[in-house]
């Protein structure tokens, strides 16, 4: 019997695994939502230290040598108490310790568990959706890194080519091997969501003088447009306006943010490539009728 079979008639048990592998997922997410730009800051430093021929700057006191994804091992960033495997269970352990640092008992920011139960329920929804099988693993590879973007462009207005540039070559060799949509459209997607974009950002800033977006705003984008086709990115953009000023007038009103503040695009059109991998179909309908 094959996995595919096995799971085909334990749906329950798929959905139970995509919960638990997802919240696994989720706690190295937050892994990465933390250190990447802190990684990318550190190259920039030094790039710009070699570019103008200066010294390398002395590292502080509390500065690490080795500074990547995998290392230092997670710590408490007040006591920097090792965290060990039985403190990293994801959800679990915040629950058991009841949010505070096990060795300070400093508390610990509810981000974490919610990342982790996000990501873990955000999974099972792929998974039912999709299936058992290879385009329902690579999906969650694309919705996981769409989260990381999503929370690293909240953090920072960042979204970085790290992950922008492999999810958009991932899209199209997905949909080289009968994927989501045919190649073509795979490409026209890429290029027309990336051009798009760009060229609205160029109007922009020859009318207002300004910059409305930045580039990992084109390229997020024409990665959306290489999973989804060209025919999802009208019905991304639109969603992804639609939510980018519901939400920035509401905080101008509500909370009197100032309008002149700028606000991460990245998350609405992650949002809005999620929504239209799901329910693309149902949702293009609603518009046309409304359009009509």
């Amino acid at each position: 019997m094959t996995f595919a079979e096995y799971f085909s008639g334990h749906a329950t048990l798929l959905l139970v695994y995509a919960v638990i592998i997802g919240m696994i997922v989720g706690s190295f997410l937050n892994v990465v939502i933390y250190r990447l730009p802190l990684m990318m800051e550190r190259d920039w430093r030094a790039q710009c230290h070699e570019f103008l021929d200066m010294p390398a700057p002395e590292p502080g006191k509390d500065s690490l040598a080795v500074f990547n994804l995998a290392m230092p091992p997670s710590h408490c960033p007040h006591c920097k108490h090792r965290i060990g495997a039985s403190e990293n269970i994801p959800v679990l352990s915040f629950l058991w310790q009841r949010g505070k640092c096990k060795h300070c008992r400093v508390p610990i920011s509810p981000r974490y568990p919610i990342m982790e139960a996000v990501t873990g329920l955000l999974s099972a929804v792929i998974v039912y959706h999709y299936g058992f099988g290879w385009v329902t693993l690579a999906l969650l590879v694309f919705m996981w890194i769409l989260i990381t973007l999503t929370m690293i462009d909240i953090d920072h207005q960042l979204l970085p080519d790290d992950l922008t540039i492999p999810l958009l070559w991932l899209g199209l060799l997905v949909n080289a091997h009968d994927g989501l949509v045919p190649l073509r459209d795979a490409v026209l997607g890429a290029a027309g969501g990336y051009l798009v974009l760009w060229g609205v950002y160029h109007a922009f800033k020859l009318l207002t003088g300004k910059e409305g977006m930045g580039y990992g705003d084109f390229k997020l984008l024409g990665a959306l447009g290489a999973w989804l086709g060209w025919q999802a990115v009208p019905e991304i953009i639109l969603l992804s306006s639609v939510a980018g000023a519901v939400v920035g007038l509401s905080l101008v009103v509500l909370k009197g943010r100032d309008k002149e503040v700028p606000m991460p695009f990245g998350p609405y059109l992650a949002a809005a490539g999620f929504i239209a991998l799901l329910w693309g179909d149902a949702v293009s309908g609603q518009l046309f009728a409304l359009w009509r």
